[in-house]
């Protein structure tokens, strides 16, 4: 297959993977019958063994998000349905790049979780077509956990423009999501390894290592950036199970696949964890998830210097809000009309305006005398 890394892709590349709408209307059931009950990838060495864990983790998640979803609706009818807004002063968001951006309010929705990025309307934007690959990552293998959609996507797809075939991890019932990315990223002429599975599971993640390395020949970059998130009012109501789930995903997770990966890295490698701004500012209704991602940033600054002998860089970006799955499968659908408009670029960000970022900690050209960075892409707020 021919490569076109040097190439800008063609604002119509974007909806060239996409399934027809009707047809993934009529195929929806059947098919999320098939995922939970085979774990979409029947037979393979990463997920043998293993789809139980995975299908007890999205239960979890569907467990945690029905019983927050009652309170909201409860909370709700306690307010009578009131409107803040009296004098609410509608913000201009800011549009800094080549083209215009969606803005608040964004449509009124809510999904299941873990959220599949072919229910969101409007789509997530993730093709960057104004970006063009000069080869930074030829010939290289990187790992993306949750690269089946939203930020992870993104980044997968510019990975395989810059030269680089990709394995992504997700969830099986995300199947749908992940042969999308997969579309994708061999429509740049790369190489997209499918593994589904529960990064909260050290044996899977081993697997998943061993996988990439039996099927695409080595590994030289791990972005960690599968997440869990639903809000909760108060520590009240954050129950045990609630924080044990995102703890497991945000924090094991992001350990798990960085002690499995780290025998096969050597110099010029890279490892690159998504972070958050909740975890430089906190959040009043994300205590849980805060504090994995406060974790996250200590948790880069000091692998960072941990492996820095072994030439090994560490980086981590923290965005504000972006337009992904993770949101419409955890906020009130009146409250994620508002998402973004709070911060100074009045928009959440799309996520092809963060990968590129992504690109430059990867590439050794770009930042061979960067590590244990935490870099904030958060719509012009700033940490301090």
């Amino acid at each position: 297959m021919a490569k076109k890394n040097g190439k800008a892709r063609d604002a119509s590349d974007e909806s060239a993977p996409r399934k027809d709408a009707s047809a993934r209307g009529s195929q929806r059931g059947d098919q999320k019958q098939n995922q939970e009950q085979n774990g979409g990838m029947e037979g393979s060495p990463a997920t043998r063994g293993g789809n139980r864990t995975a299908q007890k983790t999205t239960t979890q998640y569907r467990t945690i998000q029905r019983e927050i979803d009652q309170r909201d609706q409860q909370q709700q009818k306690g307010e009578g349905g009131k409107q803040g807004g009296k004098g609410e002063q509608k913000q201009q968001a800011a549009q800094a790049g080549p083209h215009a951006e969606p803005t608040p309010p964004m449509p009124k929705q809510h999904l299941e979780k873990p959220g599949l990025e072919s229910e969101i309307t409007p789509r997530p934007k993730y093709m960057a077509p104004e970006y063009e690959g000069s080869n930074k990552l030829r010939d290289m293998v990187a790992i993306i956990t949750g690269g089946d959609s939203g930020i992870g996507r993104s980044v997968a797809v510019l990975y395989a423009r810059e030269g680089a075939d990709v394995a992504i991890i997700y969830l099986p019932v995300e199947q749908s999501d992940a042969e999308e990315t997969r579309q994708a990223v061999e429509k740049e002429g790369r190489r997209c390894l499918l593994i589904p599975g529960d990064v909260s599971n050290w044996e899977f993640c081993q697997r998943a290592v061993q996988q990439t390395i039996d099927e695409l020949g080595k590994l030289d970059i791990l972005v960690n950036n599968a997440a869990f998130q639903e809000h909760a009012e108060s520590i009240d109501e954050l129950t045990i199970e609630h924080f044990d789930r995102t703890m497991k995903t945000n924090l094991y997770g992001y350990f798990y696949m960085a002690k499995a990966a780290l025998p096969h890295l050597h110099q010029g490698s890279a490892i690159i964890n998504t972070g958050s701004v909740t975890g430089l500012h906190g959040a009043k209704q994300l205590l849980d998830y805060s504090m994995t991602k406060g974790g996250i940033h200590a948790f880069t600054k000091s692998l960072s210097e941990n492996v820095l002998d072994k030439g090994i860089r560490v980086n981590a970006v923290a965005p504000g809000p972006v337009w992904t799955p993770l949101n419409p499968a955890d906020a009130p659908p009146d409250k994620l009309a508002k998402f973004g408009a709070d911060v100074p670029m009045g928009r959440p960000a799309q996520p092809e305006e963060l990968s590129p970022l992504y690109v430059f900690l990867a590439a050794p050209s770009c930042s061979s005398y960067i590590t244990g960075a935490v870099y904030e892409v958060i719509g012009g707020e700033h940490s301090s």
